[in-house]
């Protein structure tokens, strides 16, 4: 698949990916920033509250699985920290059914990816973060 500038609907976006997988942290880095968005990476829960303070992201693709802080707990703390009530959470998982959908929407993600992830899935998340921000 080739790697495209970002949409006009989804504009260049501040993205943090967790992911404690360190070829797929790289893999992911490495194409949103092909496709001209600015890019921090994060391999655990607590290292990705400290980039979020950082870098003050609009949008986060957050691992479920992870070490320290597993996904739920850091989408826990940021939505309860006020300085990222507009950030667009996007689960990242391995597991896609119906009640892992449910399960991620009932904990405030905004969005389910399922891995690998598909560059299509992808640019519709982000061009849907950025319809967020702007009816915001």
């Amino acid at each position: 698949m080739a790697a495209t500038a970002p949409s006009a609907e989804a504009g260049s976006r501040r993205v943090l990916v967790v992911e404690d997988n360190p070829d797929g942290l790289e893999t992911l880095v490495a194409l949103l920033e092909m496709l001209g968005h600015e890019v921090a990476g994060a391999a655990d829960g607590r290292e990705a509250l400290q980039q979020a303070a950082q870098f003050r992201p609009q949008v986060v693709l957050l691992d479920l699985g992870l070490p320290v802080m597993d996904g739920y707990e850091v989408a826990r703390a940021l939505r309860q920290d006020r300085r990222y009530e507009d950030v667009f959470i996007a689960a990242l998982t391995g597991w896609g059914a119906d009640n892992d959908r449910r399960r991620t929407a009932d904990a405030g993600f905004d969005a389910h990816l399922t891995k690998p992830v598909e560059l299509p899935a992808l640019e519709a998340v982000l061009a849907r973060s950025g319809q967020r921000v702007a009816q915001g």
